[in-house]
């Protein structure tokens, strides 16, 4: 490991120009879960208080917006087309314009302070969502969705985020974000059930710069947004910081890798709530942004309704 973490800080320095530019001038009010779809080569991302599922074709630099009637989120690709996604009112079954086919699951918590937020599909097909407790209460929790229905994984949450899977899909990242902790738990993939939690990564403790979303490279690699600090950091699989990419709003939010050879990282951003002598330095806040990574990505998984 020693000389697998030198080799990582070497290629860190040598990279230390790579930096996120302004890709789609999208302006969200609360940018959210980026997906690269390999099939149609877009990324599709959320405006959770749009609230809206956006389309970004980078190759012709067209956005579409699929507009929602409530806050949405996150979402998955479903496997055959369409998507998978978190509401406030819970998880639904959405067709390729985002238009709704069919409620799956209530969101059993009390919509009034509770809406879905963070989530993505797994390495095994299944769908991924927590909650976010408006209450700040710890209400919230993660939750696996499949054919069987809506099971809670993960209890006592503020705010469910920094959902990502290794590469071998035997261990799940997770994120309570105002605890300001990483933490990793042994994955099942047959069965979608997690074990106990440990500590992976300590990220200082301040109300103004939290852990926000996530994603993992082909390396095995943690790559996570810090909202509120304008940055983006990159970790080792034992929870040691290797990198950290400036990105030019205050606010990142979550990250996906894309582009033909999944080497393009794209991070969403927010652009509302926020103080006004904030949005007057950066005018650009809730854009899409992206830059060149030092290492391929991992194709998205696609939800498997059969499961």
């Amino acid at each position: 490991m020693a000389a697998q973490q030198g080799n990582h800080l070497m290629e860190a320095a040598t990279l230390s120009e790579a930096a996120f530019r302004l890709v789609c001038d999208s302006r969200s009010q609360l940018g959210e879960s980026p997906v690269w779809s390999a099939a149609e080569q877009v990324l599709y991302f959320v405006d959770i208080r749009g609230p809206s599922i956006n389309r970004f074709d980078p190759a012709k630099g067209e956005l579409r917006r699929f507009m929602q009637s409530e806050e949405i989120g996150c979402i998955g690709l479903v496997r055959g087309g369409g998507f998978i996604a978190g509401l406030r009112s819970g998880i639904w079954r959405l067709d390729e314009e985002g238009k709704p086919l069919a409620k799956l699951a209530d969101n059993p918590e009390d919509t009034g302070t509770s809406r879905f937020n963070d989530g993505r599909v797994g390495p095994d097909g299944r769908f991924y969502a927590g909650t976010v407790d408006e209450s700040r209460q710890g209400k919230s929790a993660l939750y696996r969705y499949d054919a069987k229905g809506l099971t809670r994984l993960i209890d006592g949450l503020m705010c469910s985020n920094g959902l990502a899977f290794s590469p071998d899909g035997a261990t799940m990242y997770h994120v309570d974000s105002p605890v300001s902790t990483v933490t990793a738990r042994s994955f099942d993939r047959m069965s979608g059930t997690v074990g106990p939690e440990r500590v992976l990564i300590d990220i200082p403790n301040d109300p103004a710069a939290r852990p926000d979303g996530a994603c993992v490279d082909s390396e095995g690699c943690y790559w996570l947004a810090i909202f509120g600090a304008s940055v983006v950091r990159r970790f080792l699989p034992d929870g040691t910081q290797i990198g950290e990419y400036p990105v030019p709003v205050r606010c990142p939010t979550m990250l996906a890798f894309g582009g033909p050879d999944l080497r393009t990282l794209y991070v969403t951003t927010a652009g509302s709530r926020r103080p006004p002598e904030e949005m007057a330095q950066f005018p650009e806040s809730g854009s899409l942004f992206a830059m060149n990574a030092p290492v391929a990505g991992l194709p998205e998984p696609l939800f498997d309704e059969n499961l």
